[in-house]
């Protein structure tokens, strides 16, 4: 298959990329390298070092598969990205083009009003673009568990739809979940969805929306092929995520900084379980009848509980801070992964191997951590 990987020197995308292009496909990555800006923005660095993208992209075709990389600002520059889109006439386009920080989101006006212009017209700009081009174009959509809320108001997460029983008439239906966003990064994957419901009723268009969890890790089976090819570790307030974030801790002697009571449930999926289940995504086109949705996650996990295991483990203690975010201290969280799982996802749980694995990547390169990024500090309110 031809498949487009919008954002594809991301964290994400990157380790989609390789992964797809080491299943035969032809992979362009569109990506105007934001990501890179916002370190220099917030002063800040990936734990490990990232090499140029034409560099990455070298050593990739090297060993990996056929991967090519096209410079684009895909929110401004609509007619470049038609064209794109025309010229390669791809089967498939994955986006990971939009900024995936909740906490960044969240920062100041200016973050806010960047994380819904970018977000949302580089997803409208897209499916405008496949409307226009060839409508049989899949679109994979990365999507976040966050548009849900977290609570079990309703059980178990359902995936996309909630199944419900009108009282007046006693007829049932399936709905949207209705969405509860905790920032304004979740706001724009709750927009995002609306989109490709619009287009997929409008246009008939093949839409996949991937609500996922918490991504942690940073090796894949691809990335370890070269130190050229590492992927983003990031481990500040702002982008790194619990994880990771706890495993450098350990690993520099700081204390685990727990935010709040420690009470909240979080949906989890390790990096290399994110980029299997974008190929199967791929891989497994739906009909044009409905969006499909599925919850890519492979467990839920307490974060008091994750920070006692690693701090058993390590032997460094626990800190507890006042949450900088705007959520409840405690929640329960059930979700559904059935999806994925029908067409051949085998979850990674969180393992002392993998997480051992990940305090490597920290030991090695422990002598790039700015400190004085670690604690979180965005108010989000």
């Amino acid at each position: 298959m031809k498949i487009i990987v919008f954002g594809g020197d991301g964290f994400c995308g990157w380790a989609a990329a390789l992964r797809l292009a080491k299943h035969g496909h032809e992979v362009l990555i569109v990506d105007n390298l934001s990501r890179r800006a916002i370190d220099l923005e917030l002063s800040t660095n990936s734990l490990t070092p990232i090499a140029t993208i034409e560099e990455r992209v070298r050593i990739a075709n090297e060993k990996i598969g056929k991967i090519s990389f096209n410079f684009l600002d895909i929110a401004k520059e609509y007619d470049k990205l038609r064209d794109v889109i025309q010229s390669f006439l791809p089967d498939a386009v994955v986006h990971f083009a939009e900024q995936r920080s909740a906490p960044y989101s969240m920062i100041s006006e200016d973050q806010r009003r960047y994380t819904i212009d970018n977000n949302t017209s580089a997803t409208h700009n897209i499916m405008s673009a496949i409307a226009e081009v060839d409508t049989s174009i899949h679109m994979v959509h990365l999507g976040t568990m966050g548009v849900y809320g977290y609570d079990d108001r309703f059980g178990e997460i359902p995936e996309g739809y909630l199944d419900i029983t009108i009282n007046s008439t006693k007829k049932s239906a399936s709905i949207i979940y209705p969405p509860a966003p905790g920032s304004i990064y979740h706001l724009t994957k709750v927009m995002d969805h609306f989109m490709l419901q619009y287009y997929n009723s409008n246009w008939g268009i093949s839409v996949t929306d991937l609500h996922q969890g918490v991504v942690w890790g940073t090796q894949t089976e691809e990335t370890r092929l070269d130190e050229l090819l590492i992927n983003r570790f990031d481990y500040d307030g702002d982008y790194g995520t619990v994880v990771n974030r706890f495993l450098m801790q350990a690993t520099i002697g700081h204390p685990l900084t727990v935010h709040g009571s420690g009470g909240q449930t979080r949906a989890m999926i390790h990096i290399g379980d994110m980029a299997e289940c974008i190929r199967l995504a791929v891989e497994s086109k739906p009909n044009n009848h409905k969006v499909r949705v599925f919850n890519q996650i492979a467990e839920t996990v307490h974060l008091n509980s994750l920070a006692r295991k690693i701090s058993s483990l390590t032997g460094v203690e626990i800190t507890y801070m006042e949450n900088p975010r705007n959520e409840e201290n405690e929640n329960n969280l059930m979700v559904s992964n059935e999806g994925l799982k029908s067409i051949g996802f085998k979850p990674t749980l969180l393992s002392d191997e993998l997480m051992n694995e990940v305090q490597e990547i920290t030991e090695v390169y422990r002598h790039r951590v700015i400190k004085e990024k670690i604690i979180a500090t965005t108010k989000w309110k």
